[in-house]
């Protein structure tokens, strides 16, 4: 196996998941980069590589045991040991609760819980015998309030949340660092320019949260020394009202 060290993003989009891509691609890790569709991943791949950095993508379903088991083996046998895990699946769909179908709740909960869960184990199993790691799980304003609309979305978030405390209250006295990143507010993302015209003006004032800032938050985390350890940490752009 490669000594190669490895950071893994499994969702890693075209805002926040490539910018902590290419975060720690910069202090020379190889990110790892998932999607369901691997083509989707190739700009990124390109961009870091363009950068001097290295990175592999991986087409995958976090909601698969099988392929995220495989996935993980793979990396750990044939790239190098994974040192930061970052699980940044979403989910984020509006409907009135008489309109939630058990279908759209069940997909929800297995995108931001179930497949947060199959991560966080397998990754668990590879760190804890090197008594080292970072795990960190991207959240939402719906991970701590639920708002009208989002029984889904708040139902798979708190649960996600509730699965980083207990990881981390296992796994910290075995030398993993596991954090919940609340993300709270609108991301500066192609989505919200194209929904979201008027939200997204705010851009000009710093008023959108910018995926490489949020980045720099989760570098930082990892670079934290186990005497001070941050569990849970909340980003907002200044003008967000909370």
């Amino acid at each position: 196996m490669s000594d190669n060290k490895v950071a893994l993003i499994i969702g890693a989009g075209d805002a926040t998941g490539g910018a902590i891509a290419r975060r720690f691609a910069r202090e020379g890790f190889t990110a790892c980069v998932t999607r369901r569709n691997a083509d989707k991943l190739a700009p990124l791949v390109a961009q870091i590589e363009g950068e001097g950095g290295k990175a592999r993508a991986f087409g995958s379903d976090a909601r698969k045991e099988d392929q995220m088991t495989a996935l993980i083996e793979g990396i750990e046998r044939d790239i190098g040991p994974i040192e930061v895990a970052v699980f940044n699946i979403g989910g984020n769909v509006r409907f009135p609760i008489r309109e939630t179908t058990s279908r759209v709740y069940f997909k929800v909960w297995e995108m931001c819980a179930f497949a947060g869960f199959l991560m966080g184990r397998e990754v668990a199993k590879a760190m804890v015998p090197r008594g080292r790691g970072t795990i960190l799980f991207t959240g939402a304003t719906a991970s701590v309030r639920g708002g009208a609309g989002f029984s889904a979305f708040s139902g798979g978030k708190h649960a996600l949340r509730a699965l980083a405390q207990s990881m981390a209250r296992e796994l910290g006295p075995q030398g993993i660092h596991v954090a919940h990143i609340v993300i709270d507010g609108a991301i500066d993302t192609e989505f919200i320019k194209e929904m979201f015209p008027e939200r997204y003006k705010l851009k000009e004032r710093d008023g959108i949260l910018s995926p490489d800032a949020i980045a720099e938050a989760y570098w930082q985390l990892h670079c934290q020394q186990r005497t001070a350890w941050t569990h849970e940490m909340d980003l907002r752009p200044w003008l967000e009202a909370w």
